[in-house]
């Protein structure tokens, strides 16, 4: 069965907006450079990968309850660019003259729905795709769901299964959140364990198997050690508890082809004319 592409709608298209000059302008002479730079990335892996259908999956900047716990929680972040919100908006819209679904998380944040679209296509006896550029969805990783980790820009993507997670982190896709609880993640603004890094995380869930044993048995640790996990044992507990992505009630979705008539309608009323063309030319998409 070909799978689901199941896409990280804000981490694409903010890789597309720095990727693209937003000299790129539309009709009404506004930027349309992350609309057109994430919509070729997702055309080129529909081509490759055949995919039986796609949904972009949305959601909040910051779940509450996880910025409830921790208030820092993404507060690194920049402000969304001028040029960029407009396209955000325009995007579900835009999409879906291609036939592509869009989903929105609600309260929760995109990270969890891809999540959950994965496991319910798993559960449906599928194989899914997720394509992002945010290292928490390592954690899905398994025999039939793959993370196409996005490179900077849109130029590719870092192809990640369970081995992979394995080979990067020194621990399979299911410790992931043990793992970014004890390294910290800059991303988030996670800062993990005192004096703990990427290796010492990765050797202690190796010998203990998770975060809590390895609090459990911090007495056998060097004094460094012992002390980052006694004096953090909650707080780290809770940043477990941060990176672990949550299960949302989904659908699997039915076989979609890839519009491309209705594609290159939407590319028109975008401005997009080069595009439009590309797609009327083509009879399928192996043909852009």
């Amino acid at each position: 069965m070909p799978p689901l592409l199941a896409v990280d709608g804000p981490s694409l298209i903010y890789r597309a907006f720095f990727a693209l000059p937003d000299s790129i302008k539309g009709a009404d002479g506004t930027p349309v450079n992350a609309l057109l730079g994430s919509t070729n990335a997702l055309l080129r892996m529909i081509a490759d990968r055949g995919v039986r259908a796609v949904v972009v999956c949305w959601g909040a900047e910051a779940a509450h309850y996880r910025v409830e716990a921790f208030p820092p929680y993404h507060a690194d972040r920049p402000p969304v660019p001028d040029g960029l919100a407009p396209q955000l908006a325009a995007a579900p819209d835009f999409y879906a003259g291609f036939g592509w679904e869009s989903a929105d998380a609600g309260e929760l944040e995109a990270d969890d729905l891809l999540h959950s679209y994965a496991v319910a296509e798993e559960e449906a006896g599928g194989r899914a795709l997720i394509v992002t550029g945010d290292r928490d969805l390592f954690q899905c990783a398994s025999v039939n769901t793959t993370v196409l980790y996005l490179k900077t820009g849109v130029k590719g993507f870092e192809e990640m299964g369970p081995e992979d997670v394995r080979r990067r982190y020194g621990v399979p896709p299911e410790l992931v959140p043990d793992f970014i609880a004890l390294r910290g993640d800059p991303s988030d603004s996670l800062p993990g364990a005192k004096g703990i890094g990427e290796k010492t995380a990765a050797d202690l869930l190796r010998r203990y198997g998770s975060l809590e044993e390895a609090i459990a048995k911090a007495l056998r640790e060097s004094p460094r050690v012992r002390a980052a996990l006694h004096e953090q044992g909650e707080q780290l507990a809770m940043f477990k508890d941060i990176a672990t992505l949550r299960r949302i009630p989904v659908s699997t979705l039915n076989d979609r082809a890839t519009d491309l008539a209705g594609g290159a309608a939407a590319a028109r009323r975008q401005g997009m004319g080069r595009l439009a063309e590309r797609l009327e030319k083509a009879s399928s998409v192996a043909d852009l």
